[in-house]
């Protein structure tokens, strides 16, 4: 019998076991917005800390106490609605018609051939619509210039969207214009990648006993049956590691707030550096290392034990992060 336990997070539980295409999550999911609105944004990791407060829960047995949370620090300048994309249902599915782009681009984004050729008048017949925006990194300490380009999705019907789509076409939208503190969002991103890995780490398999030939480190077995001419992908070996496009539920947010003198820890952030902008509070850990672009949405399936309001902060720590 092959030698292998329960896998960890990130190996057997996922198929296929394929890394992202690009730095940043892809959204293929609609809103489920009735009217028109933004619920997507995106932000740059930064970091973890840790901040006190008080318990709201309702049916929390630590309720009125003061907690020590583990927070992930996200900075989110704002994002800019630089285009429209229309598309048209056929038989084949949904096909983009032709994208709308603003007259006056930044220029990392007017250098692109690509913008320029496609820029076209807004067409009278459409199917659905989509908001093209992009970031401003070179306003964060990530070191970057070149935004990231990403489509939004609206809730509502068409002609609900359309308004929408011209009322901010061209300008910027802030975090605090899509979401509000206490509420739960969804978020995406990638991994770490851990490059090549061998399957104690890649698939948590037990180390054999002492005894075993050949390894100690690789699988007991390669199947009971192997007629199909090549060994099942079920099978742990080594490959490579991390990387993925990964959804994280239900984070709720802790703090939303443009002081930054009030989380800047002594030193700044390690491998990131001091927080410029709009930054949010997430409860817990957040997948992919520091200087990532995080995308997060409004929850589609909210807990109902947590609470719509943020509880209250007493302190937040701004020790140096550089030691650890």
């Amino acid at each position: 019998m092959a030698n292998i336990r329960v896998p960890r997070s990130g190996s057997m539980q996922f198929w296929p076991r394929v890394r992202a295409k690009r730095e940043y999550a892809r959204l293929r999911t609609p809103t489920l917005q009735k009217d028109a609105k933004i619920v997507t944004f995106p932000g740059y990791k930064v970091g973890m800390t840790h901040v006190s407060l008080i318990d709201n829960k309702k049916n929390s047995p630590t309720k009125g106490s003061e907690l020590s949370w583990p927070v992930t620090v996200i900075e989110c300048p704002p994002i800019k609605v630089m285009g429209i994309r229309f598309y048209k249902i056929a038989y084949e599915g949904r096909q983009v018609i032709c994208d709308v782009y603003a007259d006056k681009l930044d220029k990392e984004l007017t250098r692109r051939t690509t913008l320029q050729k496609t820029h076209k008048e807004m067409p009278e017949e459409f199917d659905d619509l989509k908001l093209i925006v992009h970031t401003y990194p070179k306003e964060t300490s990530i070191g970057k210039k070149s935004p990231e380009i990403f489509e939004i999705t609206l809730g509502g019907k068409k002609e609900q969207k359309l308004a929408y789509a011209k009322e901010h076409f061209g300008k910027e939208v802030k975090l605090q214009d899509v979401f509000k503190e206490g509420i739960q969002v969804d978020v995406h991103g990638v991994t770490k990648g851990k490059g090549f890995q061998g399957p104690v780490k890649r698939f948590g398999i037990a180390i054999r006993s002492h005894k075993s030939e050949k390894a100690i480190r690789n699988p007991g077995s390669l199947g009971g049956w192997r007629g199909q001419g090549h060994v099942m992908y079920r099978v742990a070996h080594a490959g490579k590691m991390g990387y993925h496009l990964r959804t994280e539920l239900n984070k709720q947010i802790i703090k939303i707030s443009d002081k930054t003198e009030e989380i800047n820890a002594k030193g700044g952030f390690k491998q990131y550096g001091l927080v410029n902008n709009t930054y949010i509070l997430l409860k817990g850990s957040v997948m992919g290392p520091s200087k990532r672009m995080i995308i997060f949405t409004e929850s589609k399936r909210p807990r109902k034990n947590v609470p719509t309001e943020a509880p209250a902060l007493q302190a937040t720590s701004l020790d140096s992060k550089q030691g650890r």
